[in-house]
């Protein structure tokens, strides 16, 4: 582990003297994400608004590359830091290259005016960013994605040592989040650069931090690695979910399962079951699912959604008692649907079962594109 760039020892943080968080500590090296997640109104802004000197600490000390950011000046500090803030910006009149020129001004003179390697390093963070074609055209003209990677493009102007953005893909589509998010991922491992940032979208969180904050209520709810953080409980409780589950394995959110007792039984291996699966619950259908390896990705899915799984241990024969069940269930459900059943040396009381199906005439063989009628 290398030594921490930014860091906080007992911070509070708050409005008008009022604390809204407290103690907070963590810490980020350069070359690492760190990410805040949490509730809308957890108070994630208002972390960032005071460890980038826009609030007032009310208690404890920010720390950014050994210095007490209290004695860091406004100029020093735009040399060291830049932030990206959600706030729509609506300059008037001004290109994109005059937007992103604006990151040299802790650099320049009074009067503002960019010298030859001012202008040098502009046209760098420009074509890094992707967005040098854009130079001429009117700021307010042009899309939020390519807004974000204007932005990004000033704040790496400033040469800076750590970014700080608030919800950088708030008003992204999936395409421009994507884009953004590899972008930085990029540009903190190329430039040993340490970012600090808030997001919503947890899936992408897990996937692009290095280290992950959890806020909620008057502390920090959990700090640690994504697999540390990113676990069913905490991102239940962190967010209060109580009508669907997160899935860590697969980064995503599942709705409640359909409840009463299973109406269809869903035979199925290797994530074939799982279109069928949300189909059924997309219907409110009470479903059964069998019988599944328990590290098979069906299910994975299937533990959040099916009323009941008969499950079988991993490289092993299914059990007779196994068998017993999915026969009762096969007997008890009013269709059977068959999404795709790999048979192989461990499985083959699989045929028993899918012949018993077709015997009763409840066999449905349902392809992976097809949907299931409401």
């Amino acid at each position: 582990m290398g030594e921490l760039y930014f860091k906080t020892k007992g911070l509070t943080v708050g409005y008008n003297g009022k604390p809204l968080i407290r103690d907070i500590e963590f810490g980020v090296e350069r070359g690492e994400i760190l990410t805040l997640i949490g509730p809308n109104g957890s108070g994630k802004s208002t972390i960032l608004k005071s460890i980038t000197k826009q609030l007032k600490i009310l208690a404890g000390t920010v720390y950014i590359a050994e210095d007490d950011l209290k004695t860091v000046s406004a100029k020093e500090l735009a040399k060291k830091m830049s932030v990206v803030l959600t706030e729509r910006m609506k300059p008037e009149l001004m290109s994109c290259r005059d937007i992103v020129a604006t990151g040299r001004y802790p650099y320049t003179g009074n009067l503002g005016l960019l010298s030859e390697e001012d202008e040098a390093i502009v046209q760098q963070s420009m074509e890094s960013v992707h967005v040098l074609d854009l130079q001429n055209r009117d700021f307010n003209a042009i899309s939020d994605g390519q807004r974000q990677r204007v932005l990004l493009a000033r704040a790496l102007c400033q040469q800076p040592e750590i970014i700080i953005l608030d919800e950088p893909t708030s008003f992204l589509d999936i395409r421009h989040k994507l884009e953004l998010l590899s972008l930085l991922r990029k540009l903190t491992k190329e430039r040993d650069i340490a970012v600090i940032m808030s997001l919503h979208e947890i899936d992408l969180a897990q996937k692009v931090s290095d280290k992950v904050i959890c806020v909620k209520g008057e502390i920090i709810a959990r700090y640690g690695t994504p697999a540390e953080v990113f676990q069913e409980e905490t991102i239940r409780e962190l967010y209060g979910i109580e009508n669907g589950t997160y899935d860590p394995l697969f980064g995503s959110i599942e709705l409640g399962r359909p409840q009463g007792t299973p109406e269809i039984l869903v035979l199925s291996n290797g994530g074939s079951g799982i279109p069928v699966y949300r189909d059924l619950q997309k219907q409110g259908t009470p479903f059964a699912a069998a019988i599944l390896s328990t590290n098979d990705m069906d299910y994975a899915v299937a533990r959040h959604m099916a009323t009941e799984i008969v499950t079988a241990a991993p490289f092993q024969p299914i059990t007779e008692e196994a068998l017993d069940r999915t026969m009762a269930l096969v007997r008890s459900c009013k269709e059977v649907i068959d999404a795709g059943v790999t048979i192989g040396q461990t499985n083959q009381a699989m045929e028993e079962i899918l012949a018993e199906a077709e015997r009763l005439g409840k066999r449905k063989k349902v392809k992976q594109h097809d949907v299931l009628p409401v």
